[in-house]
């Protein structure tokens, strides 16, 4: 049960960050490289090392090869958020979030080849339906057909494929050692891709800018935004070391069901520039596939 209260956190505190992603990158990065908000990823991920190193200055005591396996675990995701914050320049919140669900596809095939994880029928059958259920909430009606966006596809597809493996190297090393070191190693390669972005001179130019434009509203909602992303990203990752990788990418998958739900939420109070329909119609298939995912989950847990 732990396990999936943790796999969940994650999901709804996602759902919440993307919508402030996707009002970050309507109102300052519409037109222009997305990497400055990755900066401020980093740095709350640079100045959680101090922190995580003083209650625990063990978290350094790790082999060599570990340490590169989490370093590079940091670096994919990061690349992976480059991917979705681009994806989002181009697409709305709320279909972006689709593509989060061909994150359990990568990760029982890395699992299952790699990790030799094996699942019960039961378990196999509930991460189908929670799949299934995130897809039927994803399809578009009649009056919302839309031409196939080859490079909406591509991003997210190579977003989920980085956030998979990134996702398996992280247990590989944590599986082994504890989870406060891997913890620690992980987010020094999420920093070190950060101050590969500094070293750029347009998106450091692009970051001091952007901070002395306006410093105390872009420092707060970007400072929330990577809180929020910080805490799901600590209690996905800490589930990865109770349950097997599909499992606990089934349930990410989720992420697309919140966004929808906060989305109708925002439309609702005329919030958000991308209005979600309230068509009852819609509102029954997406409850349909509420019950999908629960259902799925039900069998995930038994």
């Amino acid at each position: 049960m732990t396990w999936l209260l943790l796999s969940f956190s994650g999901p709804v505190l996602w759902a919440v960050s993307t919508h402030l992603d996707k009002y970050l990158v309507e109102r300052y990065f519409k037109t222009s490289d997305v990497g400055t908000l990755l900066i401020f990823t980093a740095c709350l991920s640079a100045l959680a090392l101090p922190i995580i190193w003083s209650l625990n200055p063990m978290v350094v005591d790790i082999d060599v090869r570990s340490s590169v396996y989490l370093i590079v675990a940091g670096v994919l995701y990061m690349a992976a958020m480059l991917f979705y914050l681009r994806a989002l320049q181009i697409e709305d919140a709320s279909l972006v979030a689709v593509f989060f669900q061909a994150g359990p596809l990568f990760g029982y095939g890395l699992g299952y080849f790699i990790l030799g994880e094996r699942l019960s029928p039961a378990q196999i059958a509930g991460g189908l339906l929670t799949i299934c259920g995130v897809a039927v909430a994803s399809l578009k009606g009649r009056s919302g057909k839309r031409k196939f966006n080859g490079r909406l596809v591509a991003m997210m597809l190579v977003c989920s494929l980085a956030t998979s493996v990134s996702s398996l190297l992280f247990k590989i090393v944590a599986i082994h050692d504890a989870f406060w070191p891997s913890a620690f190693w992980m987010y020094a390669g999420e920093a070190f891709f950060g101050l590969l972005l500094l070293l750029l001179p347009s998106d450091r130019r692009r970051f001091w800018s952007l901070i002395k434009s306006s410093p105390g509203f872009v420092v707060s909602i970007n400072a929330f935004n990577e809180l929020i992303n910080l805490v799901g990203s600590l209690a996905t990752r800490y589930a990865l070391v109770l349950a097997p990788l599909s499992l606990v990418q089934a349930i990410s998958s989720t992420t697309t069901l919140f966004v929808f739900a906060f989305a109708v939420i925002l439309s609702s109070f005329h919030l958000t520039s991308s209005q979600e329909s309230l068509d009852a119609r819609e509102l029954i298939r997406k409850g349909c596939a509420a019950a999908f995912v629960a259902a799925g989950v039900a069998l995930m847990e038994s």
